[in-house]
């Protein structure tokens, strides 16, 4: 989800500082695939949650106790939260800062100490994490952050092409991925949060393809596997076909990805698609749009015989939510769709509600009891 920045001043995170020290309890044990199932320990594992890239940023350990509490109470076992956020000077909670062509990976209290602290909140609660390294939007940093810092180019697509930014994406990959290689928490990593030719300003090169986005995502994917083998890897992506005939964008293979080749890829272990149909140009038909996207998410996901997970999904309250979401979870449960995660699951903690940028639903809320209606439905499919 493209989304805007929290105003709020973060206080001083409390973290670990090094590398965890947890005792293991409920993820002694890495999520596996098993054909376009999801495996653990043997048995079939659920994937069914929620989104909560701000999760990083609460600077009360008791408030992140409670998110996962609540996650934890909804039925959800699994919770996809951002590994990113590059700055050009330091604030709050940050990853990783840049001065100039140099980039330090911070692994203080205020950055990847903070992290260590979501890993065993989400460890203590049962919940498995998807975590993205890098956003093609700018919020919290991401890929214009690299280019514009190595390359002093405002051409997006040059994070999936230039051999230096490349290389330092890599760089990160390793110290980021490299700390938690042996913590079966994190279920998978992610390439990025929805990889396009085009970033927020909209400057590319005019070269990108979706045979650019294929082969970087082959090359990097590769590359996480050779540092954290015993973890899955998808791309994060939203799903988009390459079907220039279609009548639609996101069919059209316009924004550089082909969601079935990129399924393909031997080093990517399962599928990931979004559905934001308001947004994508489908708002008069968002129930009957977005359900034939599932439908067809679900196809490729049984053609090419790995799981496929819808891990963000939302509609604004103009589109009835409690009506959309129900036919869209029923259509999930019927396709045999792996699994999904709703974007998103607030909570509410000491400072007030979590943020709400018009899709979040809240405990009592009639979305959050059906969502974890659906969540316990899911789960008891065959």
């Amino acid at each position: 989800m493209k989304h805007a920045l929290t105003t709020a001043v973060l206080a001083a995170a409390l973290g670990l500082a090094t590398g965890l020290a947890v005792e293991p309890r409920q993820s002694a044990s890495f999520v596996k695939t098993s054909g376009q199932r999801f495996t653990l320990n043997g048995q079939k594992f659920t994937v069914v949650g929620s989104n909560a890239y701000w999760l990083p940023q609460l600077s009360n350990n008791a408030d992140i106790t409670k998110a996962f509490d609540d996650l934890k109470n909804a039925g959800f076992t699994t919770l996809r939260t951002w590994g990113f956020n590059d700055v050009t000077s330091p604030s709050g909670t940050y990853y990783q800062l840049w001065s100039g062509k140099t980039a330090t990976l911070n692994t203080g209290a205020d950055g990847l100490g903070r992290f260590d602290t979501v890993v065993t909140q989400a460890k203590a609660a049962g919940i498995r994490l998807i975590v993205p390294l890098t956003n093609n939007w700018q919020d919290y940093g991401g890929m214009d952050v690299y280019v514009e810092q190595l390359l002093g180019s405002g051409n997006h697509d040059l994070f999936y092409t230039d051999s230096t930014v490349k290389n330092a994406f890599k760089n990160y990959i390793s110290g980021f991925v490299g700390r938690y290689k042996n913590e079966p928490t994190i279920m998978a990593w992610e390439l990025a949060n929805e990889p396009r030719c085009k970033g927020t300003t909209g400057a590319t090169t005019g070269s990108c393809t979706t045979q650019t986005i294929t082969q970087w995502a082959t090359e990097m994917s590769a590359y996480i596997k050779s540092i954290a083998p015993n973890q899955l890897v998808a791309i994060g992506d939203e799903g988009f076909y390459n079907q220039p005939s279609a009548s639609t964008y996101p069919y059209q293979g316009s924004e550089g990805i082909d969601f079935d080749a990129n399924l393909k890829i031997s080093s990517i272990d399962f599928g990931t698609f979004h559905s934001y149909p308001e947004h994508w140009g489908q708002g008069s038909n968002v129930v009957g749009w977005g359900t034939q996207w599932i439908k067809d998410h679900a196809a490729s996901q049984n053609s090419v015989n790995k799981p496929v997970i819808l891990e963000e999904f939302g509609v604004t309250s103009s589109y009835n939510p409690s009506s959309t979401y129900t036919t869209w979870w029923d259509t999930i449960i019927s396709s045999g769709l792996t699994g999904d995660l709703i974007w998103q699951a607030g909570s509410y903690l000491s400072s007030g509600t979590t943020n709400d940028d018009g899709f979040s639903v809240y405990p009592g809320e009639a979305e959050y009891t059906l969502q974890t209606k659906y969540a316990a439905a899911l789960k008891a499919r065959a």
